[in-house]
């Protein structure tokens, strides 16, 4: 991390942040053994500028991880190259291209990675919806993502995966996110199982607007075998700044039993309280949100120490998990 020659505030800002991230319990991740990924959703991330000192907000607790996917990305990428800058050189960036329409919100989706921990493998891609033949016997669409998933495949230790990261329209009533969920989950499962598919260990993670586990949108996503891991289930609160809603997710296929997971949670920079990481300034919750985020990051650690469950595969691919 390179906060540099910073102002008394921001110093005192930043004490007080990491006090907050302690308390989060993020275990330290080891190299070729385990990896720290979030999912985080950052409030119109670069719709306007933010303060300095939130920009190295941004940064202290994207550092908390070694690979994070972002959603709400938006057009101008100024703030996230600043917060990059602060990272440090050994953080890079992949991100997709925005929707110009004021449907898609101008955002974009971003995975952000130390590179000494995960690598970069190749796919980087939005995922193409089922075309059907029309009567003009042309291939279109069968349907259109409110704003595209993103794909992107890493490696880390002797684990290689596909990360999706995704971002379900809001809408106007909480069952108009039903059928997008579905759509989604319907392309995993296909694609996962496709002949050529680069990887089968898929993991699907970010803001899905889910309420709460076990509800028809969380059964809407899960209906063909994906599943949040035992770590994160068992959490008593959500990833909202009350901590009273399940926006955010990770989800996997569970052919690790388990064993992939090793710790799971959620990193409170909010803490309850404003005024602490912004003294001496008029800053409604709101406003903090603009800031900061509404969301706080969700958080798992991944075994990445794989090299058991590949011998498996290939003595025993049925049982091993492979389809």
């Amino acid at each position: 991390m390179n906060h540099g020659k910073v102002s008394r505030d921001i110093a005192l800002g930043l004490k007080e942040l990491k006090k907050r991230i302690d308390k989060s319990n993020i275990p330290s991740s080891k190299l070729d053994e385990t990896l720290n990924l979030a999912t985080w959703n950052i409030r119109d991330f670069g719709k306007s500028r933010r303060q300095k000192k939130s920009l190295h907000y941004i940064a202290e607790v994207l550092g908390q991880f070694d690979l994070v996917a972002v959603q709400e990305v938006r057009d101008n990428l100024r703030d996230l190259a600043e917060v990059l800058k602060i990272l440090g050189p050994y953080w890079k960036v992949l991100y997709s291209d925005y929707i110009a329409d004021a449907g898609g919100n101008r955002e974009r989706m971003a995975y952000v990675y130390d590179k000494r921990a995960v690598t970069f493998t190749g796919l980087a891609a939005e995922p193409n919806a089922p075309r059907k033949k029309n009567d003009d016997g042309e291939y279109v669409p069968a349907f259109s993502w409110w704003r595209s998933p993103y794909i992107a495949s890493f490696s880390a230790g002797s684990f290689d995966f596909i990360l999706i990261s995704a971002h379900i329209r809001w809408g106007k009533k909480a069952s108009e996110r039903i059928e997008p969920l579905e759509l989604l989950a319907d392309w995993i499962d296909k694609r996962r199982n496709e002949k050529n598919v680069s990887d089968q260990d898929i993991i699907l993670m970010g803001d899905f607007n889910i309420p709460k586990v076990d509800d028809a949108l969380f059964k809407a996503v899960t209906k063909n075998g994906l599943t949040i891991p035992k770590k994160i289930r068992g959490l008593d609160h959500g990833s909202n700044l009350d901590k009273s809603k399940r926006y955010d997710q990770i989800l996997h296929y569970p052919v690790y039993n388990d064993r992939l997971i090793q710790e799971a949670g959620v990193l409170d920079f909010y803490a309850g309280n404003v005024s602490k990481l912004y003294p001496g300034v008029e800053m409604t919750k709101r406003k903090f949100t603009h800031q900061i985020s509404d969301h706080l990051p969700l958080w798992v650690q991944l075994n990445t120490d794989n090299e058991h469950h590949k011998l498996n595969q290939i003595i025993n691919p049925e049982r091993a998990g492979r389809r």
